[in-house]
């Protein structure tokens, strides 16, 4: 009996369930369809994102040895591709995203309806939303209880890649270069390639050198951006080329084989831990990447000022740590963690700018752009999300940098023009000499922007804002 697997967020072949279960049954028909008419307010995926997918479609294709892709909506291309290959069964791993769960639902219906048997798994999250509950039976509202009760469920281990009968299928399908996912007038993405191998193989790869060159020391330094000791796994768990279940696995054995890292992955592990805990509050609350988690901050004055929110996304805010990762973002794709944190309390308290703005510019320009970790992560450094950072934690941009860049690797990397700046003016090269300034080539509003905003100003102005929200809870 064939079987059509449609691949989404799930693009490898180990420890694939919907694969490994329909090769099972015989020969099967694989399929990606590039869904633009199902995402929420006509929003399909980021411009960073459709170059991942290119080239993970392609590395997936060859390893399958065939693979039908197909765009439009599901909803119509699924049945009628079943009907034209005589397929009766089709296999898919679960979404969690709302508009996708409606999606799948439908067409669930749709397909049987027609006479083709659907089945779903789960390929994608340790554990499923609706598995991990309170006491009293609802959702999580705080990571950590959620991890720790996480932690107590057991754990199947990764299927291996089974063997499989591909269903030949002549011309049916489009040409991947025909969708025209990769950047051209301008493009954009020459560094990406540089950064990034998408792939399975690439993901395993990612983990392996992680596990072996950055795992130790992983719970302290993780928050350095100037250091390797983070995995950049992100990207390739949002595409599914590895699944958090071969990361656990692979991890787990690499620090029983090391001793001396176990503590260093059981923090990483709990990173995991925070993607699970993002789908989590998504499956939950799907309102979350639109609406603030928290009804109170309803009531914040954001600002809108379109001048400040380009200097915030081209690098050019004068606080050498929000632009050193802006523009990271922009020439990789990619961000490192910390400085996500520090770039998105700029834009939310020191600009005032809604969370929202700065969610739609991520989904854009990161290449894991994540529709849950997204909006949870952004919500979570507002104020108005679930297990939220209190709301007076407003970050000092000069502070972070000397914290966790304290070397000036990482600035000097992407603000060049700030090279010869001696540490002790390269963080707020608006407070040094002239004479200092002058002997690095720098000028202020010339090579490199005054800054937009006064930290003391604008961390009294988001005090002042808060104090609306306070007003409104009570």
């Amino acid at each position: 009996m064939t079987t059509l697997v449609w691949f989404r967020q799930d693009l490898r072949m180990a420890d694939n369930p919907a694969l490994a279960a329909a090769a099972a049954r015989g020969p099967v028909i694989p399929v990606y369809i590039l869904d633009e008419t199902s995402a929420p307010n006509g929003r399909p995926l980021g411009g960073a994102a459709r170059w991942w997918l290119h080239h993970s479609v392609s590395r997936l294709s060859k390893a399958l040895g065939g693979l039908v892709l197909l765009r439009g909506d599901p909803a119509v291309l699924l049945p009628e591709l079943a009907a034209k290959v005589g397929a009766k069964r089709v296999h898919w791993n679960r979404c969690y995203e709302p508009y996708a769960i409606a999606r799948d639902t439908a067409l669930k219906a749709t397909l049987s309806d027609a006479g083709v048997a659907v089945e779903s798994f789960n390929g994608s999250l340790l554990h499923e939303p609706w598995t991990i509950k309170t006491l009293e039976g609802g959702p999580y509202k705080v990571y950590s209880p959620f991890w720790r009760a996480c932690l107590k469920m057991p754990l199947d281990a990764p299927l291996p890649i089974p063997k499989l009968t591909i269903k030949k299928t002549a011309g049916i399908g489009d040409k991947l270069a025909d969708w025209g996912l990769l950047p051209t007038k301008p493009n954009w993405a020459t560094g990406f390639a540089e950064e990034w191998t998408p792939g399975e193989d690439g993901a395993h790869a990612r983990l392996e050198t992680f596990l072996e060159k950055g795992l130790e020391g992983y719970a302290e330094l993780r928050n350095r951006p100037d250091l390797p000791n983070v995995s950049r796994l992100s990207p390739h768990l949002h595409f599914g080329e590895i699944s958090p279940r071969q990361i656990w696995a692979v991890t787990q054995h690499h620090a029983a084989a090391h001793a001396v890292v176990q503590r260093d992955a059981d923090k990483f592990l709990s990173e995991v831990g925070w993607r699970e805990f993002a789908h989590h509050l998504l499956y939950h609350f799907p309102t979350l990447p639109a609406r603030n988690w928290k009804p109170t901050f309803d009531a914040y004055p954001w600002q809108t000022n379109a001048k400040q929110l380009a200097a915030w996304q081209r690098g050019q805010t004068g606080y050498p740590i929000v632009d050193a990762g802006m523009r990271e973002l922009w020439a990789t794709g990619y961000m490192h963690n910390r400085v996500r944190m520090v770039v998105a309390s700029f834009l939310i308290k020191h600009l005032r700018i809604d969370w929202r703005q700065g969610e739609a510019w991520f989904w854009d320009t990161l290449v894991d752009a994540d529709l849950a970790n997204n909006a949870a992560s952004w919500q979570w450094v507002a104020g108005s999300g679930a297990d939220a950072a209190p709301y007076f934690r407003i970050f000092n941009p000069m502070e972070q940098g000397r914290k966790f860049d304290p070397d000036g690797i990482y600035i000097r990397r992407w603000c060049p023009e700030l090279s010869k700046l001696p540490n002790d003016s390269l963080f707020a090269p608006f407070q040094a000499l002239p004479v200092v300034l002058s002997a690095a080539g720098v000028i202020l509003g010339k090579t490199y922007p005054r800054p937009i905003v006064d930290h003391a100003e604008a961390r009294a102005a988001a005090l002042a804002g808060y104090v609306a929200v306070k007003a409104a809870g009570t």
